[in-house]
């Protein structure tokens, strides 16, 4: 719920007003979760760096780039993704690119960024050991729904737009709520998510969440846990009746091309990087999407990217 004026103590308005005047006007978002979360703030005005992968909204794109991956994804396939990153990881070398001339050209006075997972963005010593800035440092690092809710809230307040955020943050619990109504009396149909195809990877942190609440049952599924590798063996073992590829970092039709093993159950292929592995609000879409996946005939199609990997296989009579 939304918290009113009305509804604070005189203690916390005055807080809020002192976040107000303190606020930074300089914001450099390394986290594409983070520059899509300023920008349902209707705070945009004020980055003035994202990284390579901030996508959205489209107009951030525009922005200069301060962080890139060592990594060239474009011409791999999953299994060489998997192969360059353990590499670099296993040498001890970052992921990650620092343009720090131009960090100290745009003088930002706040920097997002997160130290959630090693693969997925710049961490926050690795910023905080940077001698060409002397911004403040918000990391982001939400393992379920709820927190994600409180990212929300925690750069709102940081922008000083606390208001704001309680509700961007309602309004997206309040949507995912409204998906859960409608197949909350349903059978939880049995369903594997792929993180990662080759090697697959099961679902972690708030994904099984969104599987539960649209309807389904995440058989491999790690509530607020890390993602895991797995096997297809042991996919298949699971008996799922839909298997959902969310790879982390690709919309649909680049997942598609990471096809798993014949499974003897419908295979379809979703827009991850936008409404799937990315903490933001989006996820309600993505909530919504699993919810008709899962029950069609219940839950309204909210015309998202999907691209059909496989149709379900109907045994023999």
């Amino acid at each position: 719920m939304s918290l009113g004026a009305n509804d604070l103590s005189l203690a916390d308005r005055l807080a809020r007003y002192a976040a107000c005047m303190s606020a930074p006007t300089r914001i450099c978002s390394l986290l594409p979760s983070g520059t899509e979360i300023v920008a349902a703030l209707g705070q945009i005005n004020k980055l003035v760096g994202v990284s390579a992968e901030c996508d959205w909204p489209p107009e951030v794109r525009d922005l200069p780039t301060v962080t890139g991956s060592r990594v060239d994804t474009s011409s791999l396939d999953d299994a060489a993704i998997d192969a360059a990153v353990r590499e670099q990881l296993v040498a001890g070398e970052l992921l990650y690119v620092i343009e720090e001339s131009l960090l100290a050209e745009l003088a930002p006075d706040l920097i997002i960024t997160q130290d959630l997972c090693r693969v997925c963005a710049v961490s926050s010593t690795e910023v905080r050991s940077l001698d060409t800035t002397d911004a403040e440092v918000l990391s982001l690092n939400p393992r379920t729904i709820d927190e994600i809710a409180e990212s929300v809230c925690t750069i709102a307040t940081t922008l000083g737009v606390p208001q704001c955020g309680d509700s961007v943050a309602a309004e997206m619990r309040v949507r995912i709520g409204q998906t859960a109504a409608l197949v909350s009396d349903l059978n939880a149909p049995r369903i594997f998510v792929a993180e990662w195809t080759d090697p697959p990877f099961v679902s972690g942190h708030w994904l099984p969440e969104m599987t539960s609440l649209a309807g389904g049952n995440d058989v491999l599924g790690r509530p607020g846990q890390p993602a895991v590798r797995t096997s297809w063996d042991e996919v298949a073992a699971s008996n799922p009746e839909l298997v959902v590829i969310a790879a982390c970092g690709h919309d649909a039709v680049r997942a598609a091309a990471g096809t798993p093993p014949p499974l003897s159950c419908r295979i379809v292929a979703v827009d991850a990087n936008s409404y799937y592995s990315r903490p933001s609000p989006r996820i309600a879409d993505g909530v919504a999407q699993l919810a008709h996946l899962l029950h069609p005939d219940v839950a309204p199609d909210p015309g998202l990217q999907v691209v059909e990997v496989q149709a379900g296989i109907v045994a023999p009579t």
